[in-house]
């Protein structure tokens, strides 16, 4: 039986057009927004990232940070973040929804209970940022006995051979970092070049579903909309900061945002 996930991108496919893959952090800027933001933009989007907050978020960038920060200051914990996925689950069953995060919090937790809780939850997959191939594959099996896509990372700096066996080792969808820098910083490279970055991956096994992630905005994501999918998280998280420093709804701007990287896409 297909995962969410995967049926998620085969509907994409028949419609010729990348899945659009969004990122939140749960709790940003509360956990009732954040709820009323995955109801919202789960109309326009395919694929849900849901952040799990950090104190020392390595990967991100100041859009995501600033994110995190607010969460952290609501009193978000690992427990809400649960919640959140549990309640959107209600009414969005069939919508994938992945959680992003780093392995410190999971492995305070414990990852057999992590796990219990996700998948009691409706968690469908998890991007875990500091845990990488191939230290990642005890969990990462863990992850695929409890039907939880583990997805694992790719980069400009990965080479063929470690491509290959990261590929085949995945599970329904493989993430590509478009650049070396953190989440929303200025695109270094070209759409093209990072078009032939892609399509080099994809020929490595083209059953995969790749998508790219890093530097993906309004401006940039037409461009690349021959991948499978792409992952928009800086531009949302800067949208909620903007919608609260002129005392607007992050809800209804959010829903505009993605409503309209939609719209580029198809």
């Amino acid at each position: 039986m297909k995962s969410k996930i995967a049926l998620a991108f085969d509907n994409c496919k028949k419609e010729k057009r990348p899945a659009l893959i969004t990122y939140t952090v749960a709790g940003d800027n509360t956990k009732n927004n954040s709820l009323k933001i995955l109801n919202k933009i789960s109309k326009h989007a395919d694929i849900l990232e849901l952040g799990f907050a950090h104190n020392t978020p390595i990967a991100d960038g100041g859009q995501i940070q600033g994110s995190s920060h607010r969460a952290l200051k609501n009193g978000i914990k690992l427990k809400d973040v649960f919640q959140i996925v549990k309640k959107f689950k209600k009414n969005n069953l069939k919508k994938p929804i992945i959680l992003m995060g780093y392995f410190n919090l999971i492995f305070q937790n414990g990852e057999n209970n992590f796990l219990k809780n996700c998948k009691s939850s409706g968690v469908d997959g998890l991007i875990i940022v500091d845990l990488p191939y191939p230290e990642n594959k005890s969990f990462a099996n863990k992850c695929k006995k409890k039907s939880i896509n583990f997805i694992q990372l790719l980069s400009p700096t990965t080479s063929k051979e470690r491509m290959k066996k990261i590929i085949k080792d995945s599970h329904d969808m493989v993430y590509y970092i478009s650049m070396l820098s953190t989440t929303g910083g200025k695109l270094k490279v070209s759409p093209k070049k990072i078009l032939e970055n892609y399509n080099f991956i994809k020929r490595i096994n083209p059953k995969k579903n790749y998508v790219i992630g890093f530097g993906i905005t309004d401006k940039t994501i037409s461009s690349l909309k021959s991948a499978d999918g792409l992952v928009v998280g800086s531009l949302l998280c800067k949208t909620i900061t903007n919608s609260l420093k002129m005392r607007q709804n992050p809800v209804t701007m959010l829903d505009k945002v993605v409503y309209n990287l939609k719209k580029k896409i198809i």
